[in-house]
C-alpha cells in the first residue's frame, strides 16, 4: 500500500495543471480530491487576485475546480492554486517608467526646499546669517 501512494505521489509535479473536487471548505482554504485520488489544498490566498473574505464566495462543496500545483512539502501534501491559472486583471504597469516619475518628482521637491532654505539662511547682501543675529 505504500508502494501505491508513492507511485501516485511521483505522477504529481510542481507546475501540473490538475482537475478535482471540492470535497471541504475551512476558514482558511478548500480541499481538493484529486482525479488520481490524491488529496490537496488551495489556500483561500491563491483562490483569486482579488480579496477573498469567505471561500465559499468563490468555492462549493462538490465543485470541479482546476488548478495548478505550486508546492509539494516533504510530507507529500500538494498546495495548489486557481490564481496561477487567472490572469491579472490589472493594467500592466512598467515599474521602470513609474520609478522614475517618482524620481524626477522627489528630486524636484528636494531642489526647492532646498533653495528655499538657502534663501532663508542669507542676507540682502548674500551673506550668510549667523543663528542668534538679525
Amino acid at each position: 500500500m505504500e508502494e501505491e501512494k508513492t507511485a501516485d505521489a511521483a505522477v504529481v509535479n510542481i507546475g501540473d495543471v490538475l482537475s478535482g473536487t471540492v470535497e471541504h471548505i475551512a476558514p482558511y482554504g478548500a480541499f481538493v480530491r484529486l482525479a488520481n485520488g490524491q488529496k490537496a489544498m488551495i489556500h483561500i490566498s491563491e483562490l483569486s487576485y482579488n480579496f477573498i473574505k469567505n471561500v465559499e464566495d468563490v468555492l462549493t462543496l462538490s465543485q470541479n475546480v482546476t488548478a495548478k500545483v505550486i508546492k509539494i512539502d516533504d510530507k507529500g501534501r500538494i498546495d495548489l492554486s486557481i490564481k496561477a491559472l487567472q490572469i491579472k486583471e490589472s493594467k500592466p504597469v512598467r515599474r521602470e517608467e513609474d520609478f522614475e516619475k517618482k524620481l524626477t518628482s522627489f528630486m524636484k521637491q528636494s531642489d526647492e526646499k532646498i533653495a528655499d532654505l538657502n534663501s532663508k539662511l542669507k542676507d540682502a547682501r548674500g551673506n550668510k546669517r549667523r543663528p542668534g543675529k538679525k
